[in-house]
């Protein structure tokens, strides 16, 4: 899976790169509009002892705002599975709020918190979290009828049990929403950084935007498209390990779950 999501992203950065300059020979653009292949290597060597750590540091702040993320939707997406009149609320008020457009709200976060760690990482949670409970939300609140019947007719049915039940029996779906979510998480943090923070790869980028330097946010293109495809496919390698190791290690899932 990490080999096939790096060879993805090689393919969409080749085609998209190649596009660009195609364009450039096609229209005769100076190195200033799009820059030529020696150029963006010059450049590549210039930059790239700066735009690795930046990147790292895009990373961490990603992995922290997607961990926070998880924990909280998978809270309130338990607490809201139930058809009461709390679950309800919880699923209205979700619905309505991702509607609004959150990184809208970053001028806001920053004036209140500053530039610094707090405001990527809470943009970077908030981008990433309601997707997320949206999807915890669908599949805790749906019911697996057949298995749930019989511990509700055996009178052993708890909430502990039937939040576990729903988990085992949607696991492939519940990893797949996070792989994705790690795209989200890592948008808010570079939109973060984009704004106004003053580190990361998208402080980066925009310094190279302020110096109209296409070479420099191509190295940045690359080293996150890198970055995020080798990220996600350790999530998906981890969401297949377990799975498989439930499955094997639980042939009778429910009873032994």
């Amino acid at each position: 899976m990490l080999g096939r999501r790096i060879a993805q992203f090689l393919i969409v950065y080749s085609v998209g790169l190649g596009g660009l300059l195609g364009l450039k020979y096609a229209l005769s653009l100076s190195n200033y509009v799009v820059p030529d292949i020696p150029l963006i290597l010059e450049t590549t060597q210039e930059v790239i002892r700066d735009y690795i750590p930046a990147v790292f540091s895009t990373l961490s702040v990603t992995v922290l705002g997607q961990l926070i993320s998880i924990v909280l939707a998978f809270s309130v997406g338990i607490a809201g599975r139930k058809s009461s009149w709390l679950g309800s609320f919880i699923r209205v008020t979700a619905y309505n709020i991702q509607a609004y457009p959150i990184v809208a709200l970053a001028p806001i976060i920053f004036i209140l918190l500053g530039d610094g760690f707090l405001s990527r990482l809470l943009i970077a949670s908030m981008i990433c979290y309601f997707p997320l409970l949206l999807s915890v939300l669908g599949i805790m609140a749906a019911p697996v009828r057949d298995i749930e019947h019989f511990y509700r007719a055996t009178g052993r049915m708890t909430w502990y049990l039937e939040v576990k039940i729903r988990a085992f029996e949607n696991l492939s779906k519940l990893f797949t929403v996070i792989s994705g979510s790690a795209t989200l998480a890592m948008a808010g943090t570079i939109v973060a950084e984009f704004i106004a923070a003053n580190a990361g790869i998208g402080y980066s980028i925009r310094t190279a935007l302020y110096q109209s330097d296409l070479a420099k946010i191509f190295v940045a293109l690359f080293l996150i498209g890198i970055i995020i495809s080798v990220y996600q496919g350790l999530l998906e390698s981890i969401g297949t390990w377990t799975i498989r190791k439930i499955s094997t290690a639980s042939p009778s899932h429910v009873q032994e779950i």
